[in-house]
């Protein structure tokens, strides 16, 4: 009697079927739009880290949503740190410091997410933007020309 509790599956009300996750939970398509960007991310910034273990093993990689970035309207140049498409910033390298409570930290790759996906179509755009953003950022964490780190370099 209790092992048929346990191996029971949810019932079928009102006959729309029975209840439950419609995928595995290892399937591609059960991520969510946030955790599938921060994959893509990743996927982007694997050559590169490959590239150069040493020079990288002090930098993060992080994904915002939106940047939360006070910059000034009359702004027509943005700074180096901050990769931009016109006025909207698409990725920011933070350098290492020191936080309020004293402690140092890291540098930071910060990329932001919405501004990333309005402007791609699809899967194929997203890789392509994610990578020019990230060899800009790298080259400007590295102090060298993006085309030193990919040869292909277009912005």
């Amino acid at each position: 009697m209790i092992s048929d509790m346990h191996t029971r599956t949810f019932r079928d009300r009102h006959g729309r079927g029975l209840r439950g996750p419609l995928l595995p939970m290892d399937a591609p398509r059960f991520r969510t739009r946030a955790e599938s960007f921060d994959v893509a991310v990743l996927e982007a910034y694997a050559p590169i880290q490959h590239t150069y273990p040493e020079q990288l093993a002090n930098l993060d990689i992080a994904v915002d949503t939106v940047p939360r970035m006070r910059l000034r309207a009359d702004m027509t140049v943005l700074p180096d740190e901050i990769v931009a498409d016109g006025p909207v910033p698409l990725g920011r390298l933070i350098p290492a410091g020191v936080d309020p409570q004293g402690q140092p930290t890291r540098a930071r790759l910060v990329l932001f997410r919405m501004p990333i996906e309005q402007r791609t179509v699809n899967n194929r755009e997203r890789e392509d933007l994610l990578a020019t953003i990230l060899t800009a950022l790298v080259a400007q964490f590295l102090n060298v020309d993006p085309g030193d780190i990919n040869p292909g370099f277009q912005w």
